[in-house]
């Protein structure tokens, strides 16, 4: 039978007071830097025409993306690290984990959605306005938003209808699923199962769009007949695929692969790197690699 707790306890990083101020002090500023780089990134898109264009169009959203990913995480374990209350209730445990893997869900479809927009301009140039229509951008992002809203509420459901058995104590700094299922008295075969092939099958699926995109951009990066040619191609994936590599890594160490959720002791600290770090660096991968954006930035500071 399911049994109803009032909160859980998130005990990830547990460990003298001064760390815990460290912590709080290290969380408080990369959550910080995260909202004024994607603010400014968006900021620099909106304002500048030349980057109306479809790339900046997801990189716009991308980033709006990273502020609310970053939101749902780190504000709270910033001041749970500094004043030492590590409760959550019940009901803001199943909302931050819906969140959660709303927007997580939802990047990884977006690097793939960017992926192949990075395809089209690459390999079929004369066709990308025509292909890359504003129609077919906002239906990706709205599709990229469903698909994420699909997997939240499965894994949401699916945690929540375990029995805890009074059993508090989640083994993280915030309700991750692989935590929550690993917390229950149930047995969690079903769950397990349904984490692996759900959240694989959305982590392979996006991260083989985002390969074979990449495999065909090569191949065009190759035949082009001048050295600038390809450098300029070059320089519009680069940064793409820096994103790709930091956050597909650490999503298939931590959920695509079997018994993920029965040792996530291992997963707590690179979970860091996809809900804190990623969000934070995209806007200077971004920015620092890629030459419109730069010119643009100069531009904005000179004005």
């Amino acid at each position: 039978n399911h049994t109803r707790i009032n909160e859980f306890v998130l005990v990830g990083f547990k460990s003298q007071p001064g760390s815990q101020l460290l912590l709080s002090v290290l969380f408080s500023t990369m959550y910080i830097v995260t909202v004024v780089g994607n603010v400014c990134m968006i900021l620099i898109i909106r304002m500048d025409s030349n980057l109306h264009t479809p790339m900046y169009f997801f990189l716009e959203n991308l980033s709006t993306l990273d502020i609310c990913y970053s939101s749902v995480i780190t504000p709270r374990a910033a001041l749970a690290f500094l004043l030492g209350r590590r409760s959550i209730s019940y009901n803001g445990c199943a909302s931050q984990m819906f969140f959660f893997s709303l927007f997580g869900t939802t990047e990884a479809f977006f690097l793939a959605v960017m992926a192949y927009d990075r395809f089209t301009a690459i390999c079929n140039p004369l066709l990308y306005q025509a292909i890359m229509s504003r129609r077919l951008c906002v239906l990706m992002v709205m599709g990229s938003y469903l698909s994420g809203c699909i997997n939240c509420t499965i894994q949401t459901g699916f945690t929540f209808s375990l029995s805890f058995c009074g059993r508090r104590e989640i083994n993280h700094f915030f309700c991750d699923v692989a935590a929550v299922i690993h917390a229950s008295c149930s047995d969690t075969l079903v769950n397990e199962l349904v984490m692996l092939a759900v959240c694989g099958s959305i982590i392979v699926g996006t991260a083989l769009v985002v390969f074979i995109s990449y495999g065909y951009i090569i191949i065009t990066i190759v035949q082009m007949p001048s050295a600038e040619s390809r450098h300029k191609a070059v320089s519009t994936c680069s940064s793409h695929m820096v994103t790709v590599c930091l956050f597909f890594g650490t999503a298939f160490f931590t959920y695509a692969q079997p018994g993920a959720a029965s040792s996530p002791n291992k997963s707590n600290t690179i979970s860091v790197f996809y809900t804190v770090v990623i969000p934070m660096l995209n806007p200077f991968i971004y920015t620092l690699r890629n030459r419109e954006v730069k010119g643009s930035l100069k531009k904005q500071l000179k004005k």
